[in-house]
């Protein structure tokens, strides 16, 4: 499978980056009391922050926001997956567990500030490639609407769209069953590049520490958009 980064998207953001987490030989069971746990006081904590700091505000989020205005999409009626889980926890609505894939994945993002997305690689035909949305663009998403994503980001196979920084399909969504995953990190691009590779080193140690398997990464930029896995 190879995945890229259309051109087109460094035109407007020349330093964007995208991170990539291939995960092999998974098992993705109900997240362990350890992982609750730390995600639950996490939420806590970050509650008590956001009284002191707006969602708006935090570095990450806000990169984020300028970036969607960048591609021409409106960040207040089309918000990043990042923000719209920080808004809950400001709202004290914290999230539950759904299993370990899910929890880590949102884990990672409200602790880094950014949308990332995980899927099931058994559900993702061909390759895939990351543009942006036209007014073609869409599907089924789970928050249960269909969603249209002109001038979103998002990521297509063979199939059609299965992914974006803004919600995820249903198609491609991890269950009980996932063996193999893609999670892609819609990075923050004025992170330099090494420091983007640490990251995403973080994440894939502590997600095979509690789901077993190996993992590999990679960050696509406009010197290097694309990579075979």
């Amino acid at each position: 499978m190879k995945l890229t980064v259309n051109q087109g998207l460094f035109s407007k953001i020349p330093n964007l980056k995208i991170g990539i987490i291939h995960y092999t030989k998974i098992v993705v069971s109900p997240s362990p009391q350890m992982i609750k746990g730390r995600f639950q006081l996490f939420q806590e904590n970050l509650y008590f922050e956001l009284q002191e700091t707006p969602v708006t505000e935090r570095p990450g989020i806000k990169e984020w926001r300028s970036i969607w205005k960048a591609f021409g999409a409106d960040p207040n009626r089309y918000r990043h997956s990042a923000e719209s889980l920080m808004r809950r926890v400001a709202k004290q609505n914290y999230l539950s567990p759904v299993h370990l894939a899910v929890d880590l994945n949102n884990f990672f993002s409200l602790q880094y500030e950014i949308p990332i997305g995980i899927y099931d690689v058994k559900h993702l035909q061909g390759d895939v490639e990351i543009a942006l949305g036209t007014e073609d663009t869409g599907y089924e998403g789970l928050n249960g609407r269909y969603n249209k994503l002109k001038n979103i980001l998002y990521s297509k196979d063979d199939h059609g769209a299965f992914g974006s920084p803004f919600v995820d399909s249903v198609r491609t969504s991890v269950t009980e069953e996932t063996t193999e995953a893609l999670q892609i990190f819609y990075l923050c691009p004025s992170i330099e590049e090494k420091e983007c590779r640490e990251l995403l080193n973080a994440c894939g140690k502590m997600f095979i520490q509690v789901a077993g398997g190996d993992y590999t990464i990679a960050v696509l930029t406009k010197e290097h958009p694309n990579i075979t896995i």
